[in-house]
């Protein structure tokens, strides 16, 4: 999948490297409910154990071939709060020099456009920490509405102590 900036694609073993200079920045993995990267060989494992399937992709600038974040989707039973049977979660995060300039959203909306045109989801959720309203925002921008219910996260880092708001998209 592509946008005018970027490429979604699998994730590969020698991503590695890229992903922990970015992953061990502080500011980035707890806001996203994750411990930041203290290693390569901890981001390599990472790879290999959670990002590599079928549903969560690195996202890669087309014009470095740089990988600066990851998109993906959680299914029922699998995710962070509870959802249809006939439906997904999305996750994502972009490393912080890529904060603000709308890269979030154009994975996001690539990512949409698979789960309903693709996979057939009937609808499709996100929950954010509610101290990090940017990315509420970014789900926002791509047709998501707040479902006024809010979650603590336990399994989450960080996620015993900071509430989570539960945002949809339902396919209209």
């Amino acid at each position: 999948m592509e946008s005018k900036r970027i490429i979604l694609r699998l994730w590969r073993e020698v991503d590695a490297e890229n992903l922990f200079k970015y992953a061990s920045d502080p500011d980035v993995g707890p806001r996203a409910g994750w411990a930041p990267h203290q290693s390569a060989e901890e981001s390599r494992e990472i790879i290999q154990k959670y990002f590599s399937n079928d549903r969560t992709w690195a996202i890669e600038l087309k014009e470095t071939g740089e990988i600066i974040g990851c998109v993906g989707y959680l299914l029922p039973g699998e995710c962070n709060i509870c959802i249809g049977e006939n439906d997904a979660e999305v996750g994502y995060w972009v490393a912080k020099p890529y904060w603000n300039q709308g890269i979030c959203t154009e994975a996001l909306k690539l990512v949409i456009d698979y789960c309903f045109n693709k996979k057939g989801f009937h609808a499709i959720w996100g929950d954010y920490f509610v101290d990090n309203p940017a990315s509420g925002h970014v789900m926002e921008k791509c047709g998501f509405r707040e479902t006024g219910d809010t979650s603590y996260c336990t399994h989450l880092y960080g996620g015993k102590d900071h509430l989570v708001k539960i945002m949809k998209l339902g396919h209209e």
